[in-house]
């Protein structure tokens, strides 16, 4: 075999997400673009805001030397203390650039805290459904994710993640809003989530970190917030991006952000350095790194995800699908008609649309849709969606 088998092995069982995205495209091709309703893919629909522009003219002018160059493996200082007294108000916790690692993207961000905290064998508790990545992330680097059920207005159940802890422990993995329910975990949860790492930590004689992806947390509806996750336990590491918030996912910018109340927490930043050079990421993009030090606190206009949000939400439920209203991101997790939810998602790529299997989020029987698409898609998607209601709702 010319690769390695894991990989070998991996590859036939693809994303599904890059499965339904890349025949979206075969169906655009084939019947045109106007008549395929696609949300298969995360990939923000609304334009980088204003300030980033004038931002990107700025730079575009600037005659200093070196404004290419590699710089610390940890990111500009300038970037890295403008992202620190941000996230110090937001978070309530008085953290410095020194807390700081830029990074590509969330993705890069979690790979790089894996890399530092992880021992072969450690665990990784995850609540499910869960973005699908996140096996390999903790897989990379000889980590083991640990699934467990959540409650069913998919809150965290703390119970079942207390089952679940043991002395392999090593983190638990968090994101909210939530890829694929859209679900934000209130304060009250987070509170006793943090008391039980807190309690479980001592117990086992090792810090057990509460690891938070945050790339949707400024996207949230209906005058909604998202509660800070570092006031509620110590021990919290943050992996979070520009990717969604200022649309910017192809430029592949984040960061980490690590509570300055861990233990030993320079030991933990001098990993998290190290760890983002040896993974051949070596820095985050410098250019990225420059404007979003200047663009903290701004943001995308939300007004076209929240319209999607409703109209989708209205019209599946008056074709008579179950669902749980997103507070924030902008996916809708319903549940399928059918036990099969792949045969459910193929069914529906007969009527041109593409939606993507819960399976693939570790949770059969529902479907996900990315609904960052334009509103002519979200709305021509509907009569589809009543007509198979119709098939399988019959009242």
């Amino acid at each position: 075999m010319p690769v390695a088998k894991k990989i070998a092995d991996a590859a036939k069982h693809s994303s599904w997400i890059r499965q339904m995205f890349e025949e979206g495209a075969r169906l655009a091709e084939t019947y045109g673009r106007d008549r395929v309703f696609d949300f298969s893919i995360g990939n923000p629909c609304v334009e980088p805001p204003g300030e980033f522009r004038r931002a990107m003219e700025e730079l575009l002018h600037d005659s200093q030397l070196g404004l290419h160059g590699y710089m610390s493996n940890a990111g500009y200082w300038e970037t890295r203390a403008a992202v620190a007294a941000y996230l110090a108000e937001d978070q309530g916790v008085p953290l410095t650039g020194n807390n700081i690692v830029m990074t590509c993207g969330a993705g890069g961000a979690l790979n790089v805290i894996f890399k530092a905290i992880l021992d072969p064998g450690d665990e990784v508790i995850v609540p499910v459904p869960y973005f699908m990545e996140y096996d390999w992330y903790v897989g990379n680097h000889g980590g083991i994710l640990h699934r467990v059920s959540t409650l069913p207005d998919f809150d965290l159940d703390i119970e079942c993640i207390e089952a679940a802890v043991n002395d392999r422990t090593r983190a638990v993995l968090v994101n909210s809003p939530n890829n694929p329910t859209g679900r934000i975990y209130p304060a009250p949860t987070l509170e006793a989530l943090g008391e039980l790492l807190s309690r479980k930590s001592r117990e086992n004689g090792r810090m057990i970190y509460l690891v938070s992806d945050e790339p949707y947390r400024h996207i949230v509806f209906d005058g909604g917030a998202v509660s800070p996750v570092m006031a509620a336990y110590a021990g919290t590491i943050i992996a979070s991006s520009y990717s969604k918030e200022l649309s910017l996912a192809g430029e592949r910018i984040g960061y980490v952000a690590a509570n300055p109340a861990i233990p030993q927490i320079g030991t933990v930043m001098e990993a998290l350095v190290m760890t983002n050079r040896v993974l051949g990421f070596v820095n985050a993009p410098a250019l990225m790194q420059r404007l979003v030090a200047k663009l903290q606190g701004v943001g995308v206009d939300i007004t076209p995800y929240q319209r999607n949000r409703d109209v989708l939400c209205a019209g599946l439920e008056g074709a008579g699908f179950q669902l749980f209203r997103p507070e924030g991101a902008f996916y809708l997790f319903p549940r399928s008609p059918i036990e099969d939810d792949v045969a459910f998602c193929r069914e529906m790529l007969e009527h041109l649309v593409l939606v993507v299997p819960g399976s693939g989020f570790g949770m059969p029987g529902h479907f996900r849709l990315a609904f960052c698409v334009a509103p002519e898609v979200a709305g021509g998607a509907l009569p589809a969606f009543r007509e198979v209601g119709a098939k399988y709702f019959k009242s």
